[in-house]
This record gives structure tokens, sequence and C-alpha cells, in this order.
């Protein structure tokens, strides 16, 4: 099993919406800094586990998120983690990872409401601070790696002192309909010569895409799974 395939994934694992129209695909939308990018992937296996177990707004498969953030050069590029750990991307090159029947990126935008604008530059900061640490490939929110949803998760909840704003779960790596661990997983964490955390606490792009502190606001294309009559 090709580890690097997952390493690239903020992972969703648990059973756990401004309607897409012609304002939401707007040519003239404008990426903020602090905006947070849910992702549809295509990854084979990996992503076919994560969505037979989670879904996320209006239905969405997501498997990767990420954080809008200026880079050096003062331009809107994404902070994600990634299989060489937490870095800065451009953001054509994010856009550029997986695409629609239309050849669009499979990727939303969600803002925080403006209850919770005022946590955004000091979740910047802390962001940045992030930046080089390896990527959390066992998906332990205790430790000092990180994957995707977790930056989300843990920048947002020092910048509000200390108090989450996003939601923890626990985790599943098993497929609902055997109720056996799917064997991506078994491979992966065999291959690691790791325990697999199911039932450990964790997040993914699905739960925070559905968090009521945010509004979504974009959609860059179509993610697989996304129903528009859904509530």
């Amino acid at each position: 099993m090709n580890r690097n395939l997952a390493f690239i994934l903020l992972f969703t694992f648990f059973i756990i919406g401004i309607n897409f129209d012609s304002q939401s695909q707007s040519k003239t939308f404008e990426l903020q800094e602090g905006d947070i990018l849910f992702q549809d992937l295509d990854c084979g296996p990996f992503c076919d586990a994560i969505e037979k177990v989670t879904f996320g707004y209006k239905g969405c498969k997501f498997s990767h998120v990420a954080l809008a953030i200026k880079n050096e050069q003062g331009k809107i590029s994404v902070l994600e983690a990634v299989s060489k750990g937490v870095c800065i991307t451009d953001l054509e090159t994010f856009l550029a990872k997986s695409h629609d029947v239309n050849n669009n990126p499979k990727v939303i935008v969600g803002r925080l409401k403006t209850k919770y604008q005022k946590l955004i530059p000091k979740a910047i900061i802390e962001a940045k601070k992030l930046i080089g640490r390896p990527y959390d490939d066992v998906f332990c929110i205790t430790n000092n790696d990180y994957y995707c949803s977790e930056i989300i998760y843990d920048v947002f909840k020092i910048s509000n002192n200390g108090k989450a704003i996003f939601s923890i779960y626990p985790m599943t790596f098993n497929d609902p309909e055997t109720g056996k661990t799917f064997p991506a997983w078994v491979d992966y964490f065999k291959e690691l010569n790791k325990p697999i955390p199911e039932g450990e606490l964790g997040n993914g792009p699905g739960s925070i895409s559905l968090s009521n502190k945010l509004n979504i606001i974009h959609f860059y294309g179509i993610p697989n799974g996304y129903q528009n009559n859904t509530k």
C-alpha cells in the first residue's frame, strides 16, 4: 500500500449549509485570509473508505482541508498538511489537485461568521508557527505532528483562549456494511507498525464544513456527493 496517497488527506473518520447558485460561483469571488477550503481529492481506496463513513456540507465528500493564508510575498495561498509536513502551497497548485466533470476544482470555501472573525489574526499567527511540523500519520491529536483538519481545530482553539470552536469525535476506520476495518487501513497501519486508532478522538474536513460557526460562501467546482436539496 502506498502511504503517500494517505499523507495528503485530512481525514474524516466518523459518521456524523447558502445554496449552490450563480452567485456562489461568481468569477469576482476573492479568497480572504482565514477562509477554510474544503477539498474532495481522488486518491483511490483511501478516499473510497473515507467517503463511505462520512459526509460534509450538503453531502459533499471531503478528504482534505486547508487554511487561506498570505505567503511571504503577501499573496493569498493555502497552509496545509501534506506528506512533507505542514507547508504553504500556491493557491493555483492546491486547486489543481482534483477536478469535477466540468474541469473545475472540487473545492468549496467556508468563511467564519462575523462573531468569530476576530479569531482569525491570532489563528494565522499560530498556523504559521506550524510550518515544517511533520505530518501526523497516526492521526493523534495529542502529539506534535499535524494532519490537515487538526490544524484548523488547533489554531482556532488557541486563538479562542483555549476553547475549541470546532468539534472532535470518535474516529472509525470500519466499513459500516461489514463492521470490519477497511483493507486499505489494515495495510496502512500494518506498514506503520501502529495500532489502528479506532474510537480515538479526531476530526476531519467533513465535520468542520458542517459547523454552525461557518458560512459556505463559494464553490470553485462540485465535490462528489453534493446534493443541492440537502438542508
